[in-house]
């Protein structure tokens, strides 16, 4: 005969998904290894997460009701199958620790009365929320998760209830701590007010770390065409158990629109290593100006050096202009060039960042390369034509 998921949570075939979870809330509270010392605690405790991790799961439930645990666990042997014709195959992780810390967001309820020196009877499992007395003030904040309801809603087997006498916390329904929280503070229920955020107990306020700051380089036609960029990051990550943590990596797209400045800053909020004791840093992303082949670039408009001979500066020429989109233009210059004459070609240059459908100049700047040496009978020649002032 295979497990009764439903008996072991007290619940009935029928029951919902708030029911499922409210039964698992006030199970495993009662039979916590921490609080029930009972020698058969710890196996009911591991019977009570495997329980609500397949009655939680709707694919999980629906091959359990109609295969039980054997051929939620065997695949059914292959006859009657899963339900959709397939098979499936369920085995528990075997740790109810990380299903509890999973449920309550990674903090465990009783920290706050043990202090920090307990260890959940496993040398293994360092305590991540001490209680710390005197100095007033609340814990941190941080999200509620689905799974937390009100710890004044568990009926006559609050198991929470002695708690409060023992320290000498008021009782439910009064001033001050209900069942050893701040009043008000369990009953954020899901989908209420609170806007989602809950006390951390009995530790002080998490930081995030400061922001993790990169330098991204990008051409010039990368700005003119407007690109995405993907960068490769590894970064820690916390298990469902709250305290151990694994590294992964995670491609970040980032979206580099046309015309963007340097310096622009793109940040991807929280992505930095997470662990039990901060918040994860943001990480940024900086633009820096490759450099040109051609161009330098002066905000919105783009300069092009163009290097011309001294008789072409004196007696006209015309010249090609490179573009960024791999046009040529040619621009004839018939008056005399004179060392630092700028001309300016109208809408080539950069898309503007705040309005990309228009854009900024392309400016050409003349360097005159003058001869090493001229001819003595040149020279002459030049002396007597040049006027002389």
């Amino acid at each position: 005969m295979g497990k009764d998921y439903y008996k072991t949570l007290g619940i009935s075939k029928g029951s919902n998904e708030e029911e499922i979870k409210k039964a698992y809330r006030r199970m495993a509270l009662r039979f916590h290894p921490d609080k029930n010392k009972d020698a058969n605690a710890e196996d009911k405790f591991k019977e009570i997460a495997e329980a609500y991790e397949v009655l939680s799961d709707p694919k999980k439930r629906a091959v359990y009701d109609q295969l039980g645990e054997e051929g939620l666990k065997t695949g059914g042997g292959g006859t009657s199958g899963a339900p959709g014709g397939s098979t499936y195959h369920y085995t528990f992780h075997g740790d109810p620790h990380a299903t509890f810390a999973s449920f309550f967001g990674g903090s465990n309820p009783f920290d706050m009365f043990f202090g920090s020196n307990r260890n959940h009877g496993h040398p293994s499992r360092p305590n991540g929320f001490p209680f710390h007395s005197g100095g007033g003030g609340g814990g941190d904040h941080h999200h509620v998760n689905d799974g937390e309801q009100d710890m004044a809603d568990l009926d006559d087997d609050d198991p929470f209830g002695h708690f409060g006498r023992q320290f000498g916390f008021p009782a439910a329904g009064g001033g001050g701590l209900n069942n050893g929280f701040p009043a008000g503070e369990g009953r954020r229920r899901r989908g209420g007010g609170g806007g989602g955020h809950s006390e951390r107990l009995g530790t002080g306020r998490r930081h995030q770390d400061p922001p993790v700051v990169h330098e991204l380089k990008v051409s010039l036609e990368e700005i003119f065409h407007g690109c995405t960029k993907r960068m490769k990051i590894t970064r820690r990550r916390l298990n469902p158990d709250g305290r151990s943590s694994r590294t992964e990596d995670k491609i970040l797209n980032i979206v580099i629109k046309k015309g963007w400045k340097e310096g622009t800053k793109i940040t991807f909020p929280k992505e930095g290593d997470e662990t039990p004791e901060n918040i994860p840093a943001d990480i940024a992303f900086v633009l820096k100006d490759k450099g040109h082949a051609h161009f330098k670039r002066d905000g919105s408009n783009i300069i092009h050096s163009c290097k011309i001979t001294l008789k072409e500066a004196l007696c006209g020429c015309t010249v090609s202009i490179p573009t960024l989109d791999k046009r040529v233009i040619s621009l004839p210059c018939h008056d005399i060039i004179r060392p630092g004459t700028l001309k300016r070609l109208r809408g080539e240059g950069l898309p503007f960042p705040k309005n990309p459908s228009q854009r900024g100049d392309l400016i050409v700047e003349f360097a005159i390369h003058f001869p090493d040496r001229i001819p003595p009978q040149s020279r002459e020649i030049i002396r007597q034509h040049l006027p002389q002032s």
